[in-house]
């Protein structure tokens, strides 16, 4: 193996490490030295990756990011109608969120950005910006009504999905999220479906739930 792949492979464990010492105890009560006996690595080369448990938070917060991003590329890509790619993001998110210690750590990290030097504003940013191109698909797919203000939507729907898996995490560590995400989307679809699709559209959200929910 090259220095530079050992150098990857050692990175890729300190982050998945992290997530783990910061998805139990946050930024707050994690620390240096928990991150390297969970890793197995000494302080120097921890060190040698990272020269701050801020830069370690970062670093596990990108690492979240870009997951989520990779799965939203590819449905952004995908030829699905828009509405059906938003809602398909939100449950696949939530399966993520659920299955994954990274992603897991990462979303509790930037809701405790308060903590860190610099806001945490991009994962938000690029999640609202996915929101509002969608809802203008799925308006040209004529499945949402023409009439909707798409950015209120979107700044809407971001953190309503948001919220409804923080609170499950904290109330059932996520074991009932898809059922309040069919919930969430119950309330949501009303407001922005056509009339002559609801029939259509509104079992929508179990069939998801019930498909990337297993």
């Amino acid at each position: 193996m090259t220095r530079q792949a050992r150098a990857v492979e050692t990175r890729a464990v300190i982050i998945r490490a992290a997530a783990d010492v910061f998805g139990v105890h946050g930024y707050g009560g994690a620390s240096m030295a928990d991150i390297c006996e969970a890793a197995g690595l000494t302080k120097g080369a921890l060190y040698f990756h990272f020269d701050s448990k801020e830069a370690l938070a970062w670093g596990v917060i990108d690492a979240q990011h870009e997951r989520a991003l990779a799965l939203g590329t590819d449905l952004l890509h995908s030829d699905q109608p828009g509405l059906h790619v938003l809602m398909r993001l939100t449950f696949e998110l939530g399966k993520q969120v659920r299955e994954d210690a990274v992603s897991r750590a990462g979303i509790r990290l930037t809701l405790e950005s308060s903590s860190l030097s610099t806001p945490v504003v991009t994962p938000y940013e690029d999640w609202m910006a996915a929101c509002e191109l969608l809802l203008r698909r799925a308006i040209l797919d004529g499945d949402v009504r023409a009439d909707l203000d798409v950015a209120a939507a979107a700044h809407f729907i971001s953190p309503a999905f948001t919220g409804v898996q923080v609170v499950s995490g904290v109330l059932t560590g996520r074991a009932d999220l898809m059922q309040r995400l069919v919930e969430m989307w119950s309330f949501l679809l009303p407001s922005l479906v056509v009339p002559e699709r609801w029939e259509q559209l509104r079992p929508l959200a179990q069939e998801m739930a019930d498909r990337w929910g297993r």
